[in-house]
């Protein structure tokens, strides 16, 4: 069985050789090398080596086969991302990513808990919950709790502050332009999150309701609450409206609330991800540029 696959290879300076090292590892793997092209945009470099492996295995075997073999013989500072040709070369393709340390650089609720003076306390629950060691909701539940009383306007002080991720506004553009969907998926909060999708031009996006009475935070969240699962059913949902096939989805994040959604799609990246991670994804961007996801995916 021959499995066409694309060697996609970034770091913020990727040397000639470091991309022999690279080619060296695929070929010991068995892939077969036809075609290679460089690029950039000054923050960071991509070397793309396209190739087939004829393997025994299925697809899905042969690719993890191949991801654990590259990893094995490790770049340092390089991370190189094995994606199947199929999915680089879709018509069309589903983009889903987390929201908190991956499309923006801040976690909103530590924000909010600051103004609560909380926030030492807030950051190592949110840690450890990404960490994969606390269940998410009941995390979420106990750190909102700490913000009854805010002034609901402390929102509007937390928005101001939030900076998308370098290259974000690049990824999604790169994305809309060629035709592709854009979502993203949050543990985070509707009031934050509504006015950014809104301007990058989101095709879809969710995320927990902030309750707000009185003109005060209530400490508590409306509805379901945006959990590992929640994401996993959201991407399912929104890339079946689309008509596009899970094969052919992209899913971006940091934390272990991100799982599910990474082990559903296409291809799973881990953004400067918790180490439990990086292990469990397809593949790593770990520097500051996010717009990388679109070299992976080909776009």
């Amino acid at each position: 069985m021959s499995l066409n696959v694309t060697a996609v290879s970034y770091a913020q300076k990727l040397s000639l050789t470091e991309v022999q090292r690279v080619r060296s590892a695929l070929t010991a793997a068995g892939v077969v090398l036809e075609a290679e092209a460089r690029t950039g945009n000054g923050r960071f470099e991509v070397h793309t080596a396209e190739g087939t492996l004829e393997s025994a295995a299925g697809d899905g075997s042969a690719l993890a086969e191949l991801r654990q073999a590259v990893a094995a013989a490790g770049v340092d500072g390089v991370d190189t991302a094995l994606v199947p040709a199929s999915l680089r070369n879709a018509p069309r393709k589903f983009l889903i990513m987390d929201v908190d340390s991956t499309l923006i650089q801040q976690e909103v609720i530590e924000l909010l808990a600051a103004y609560a003076g909380k926030r030492e306390e807030v950051t190592a629950v949110t840690e450890a919950a990404m960490r994969g060691e606390l269940d998410f909701a009941q995390s979420l539940h106990a750190r909102v709790a700490v913000l009854a009383g805010l002034p609901a306007d402390v929102v509007d002080s937390v928005r101001a502050e939030v900076q998308l991720s370098e290259g974000a506004a690049e990824l999604v553009a790169a994305f809309k332009a060629a035709g592709h969907v854009v979502a993203v998926v949050s543990g985070g909060f509707n009031q934050i999150l509504q006015p950014i999708a809104e301007g990058l031009g989101l095709h879809y996006w969710i995320a927990n309701e902030l309750e707000i009475v009185d003109g005060a935070l209530s400490g508590k969240v409306i509805g379901e609450v945006i959990d590992r699962a929640a994401k996993e059913k959201y991407l399912r949902a929104w890339a079946a409206a689309e008509g596009i096939p899970m094969e052919h989805t992209v899913a971006v994040g940091d934390g272990a609330n991100d799982l599910d959604m990474l082990g559903a799609a296409g291809v799973g990246v881990a953004f400067n991800a918790k180490p439990a991670v990086r292990v469990a994804a397809d593949a790593a961007v770990n520097m500051p540029y996010l717009d990388a996801v679109r070299h992976i995916a080909g776009v």
